[in-house]
């Protein structure tokens, strides 16, 4: 029943832009178990509490001067897809308004490759801190997607509070970068314009991609560093079980995720990572954190994977 709905909404995609975006979110969520939301006040209370501790940890261990995003919410995966939708069609606007008469078919496929991605993430995003990038006011998200945490946690046969905690302290890391760093959204919105438009007049700019993909290896790297040095508790069972859980996936799922850039994502992990462990083996964490200083302390591409070279130009 959620697949025939799904398509349904699909085909009926209609409008002037290249996507229906009503249609998007109809389609993801028909073909989306929303999950279970019954949150009960001690795990309400534990989720808080695991905010809160990641928040001071992050503050003490990176010495970086940051707060909480006012919006923190608990979702299903419902609530996930209606607030990005809500991010990719305010991103994608600038390219939307550059295109002229889009056929039907043309909207459709559009509609229905969008629902696809969005369906596919809603199933397997457990956290997610959003800048919000272009949105008119300066406010930041952070989502727990409640079903997914309680989901792989029973796959990986973890704890589940322990692995909730994991996952908020990652999340956490990425509030303490863009709060530290208040240059960084519009920093990547000023970059992510000049691709869109650059694309919109059909050209695509290798440039722009390339500075963004560094500055989201530094995001990443920087994140990863972070939630190491400040998770207050065993980690290498957690990293062993989610790399063996990734290594594990069926054909289909990881032609999927390749067909959407996750791979690459992985990539950013790593080598922003062993980017920003060199640096703070050598200088320490506060060390490393100058990364946010301004745009002209983000490390180049060529920096990232021969760390000496930015130390030398940073902090020499």
């Amino acid at each position: 029943m959620g697949l025939y709905h799904s398509v349904r909404a699909v085909a009926s995609a209609s409008g002037d832009g290249p996507i229906d975006w009503t249609a998007v979110a109809e389609a993801a969520k028909a073909s989306t178990d929303a999950g279970d939301l019954d949150v009960s006040p001690a795990e309400r209370e534990g989720y808080a509490t695991d905010v809160r501790d990641a928040r001071n940890r992050v503050r003490a261990v990176g010495e970086l001067d940051f707060d909480l995003p006012e919006t923190v919410e608990i979702q299903h995966r419902h609530h996930w897809i209606d607030a990005n939708v809500a991010t990719f069609r305010r991103v994608m606007a600038p390219l939307e308004q550059q295109a002229e008469f889009v056929p039907g078919v043309a909207r459709v496929a559009n509609t229905g490759s969008m629902a696809f991605a969005l369906t596919f993430l809603a199933n397997n995003v457990l956290g997610q801190y959003d800048p919000l990038l272009l949105a008119e006011s300066d406010d930041h998200a952070l989502y727990f997607v409640r079903p997914n945490i309680q989901k792989v946690a029973r796959q990986l046969d973890v704890d589940h509070d322990r692995f909730r905690r994991w996952i908020a302290f990652h999340e956490v890391t990425h509030a303490a970068e863009f709060g530290a760093a208040p240059w960084l959204s519009e920093h990547m919105e000023t970059t992510m314009e000049e691709t869109i438009e650059r694309l919109s007049n059909g050209n695509l700019d290798r440039s722009s991609l390339g500075k963004l993909d560094t500055t989201m290896t530094a995001v990443e790297g920087y994140a990863e560093l972070l939630m190491d040095r400040a998770f207050d508790d065993e980690y290498d069972d957690l990293r062993r079980k989610v790399d063996e859980r990734r290594q594990g996936r069926g054909p289909v799922a990881e032609l999927v995720r390749r067909v959407l850039g996750l791979g690459m994502k992985r990539q950013q992990y790593e080598r922003g990572k062993a980017f920003f462990e060199a640096v703070a083996d050598e200088r320490g964490v506060a060390a490393a954190g100058r990364v946010w200083d301004s745009p002209e302390t983000l490390p180049t591409d060529d920096e990232i994977d021969n760390p000496s070279l930015w130390i030398q130009r940073v902090d020499p």
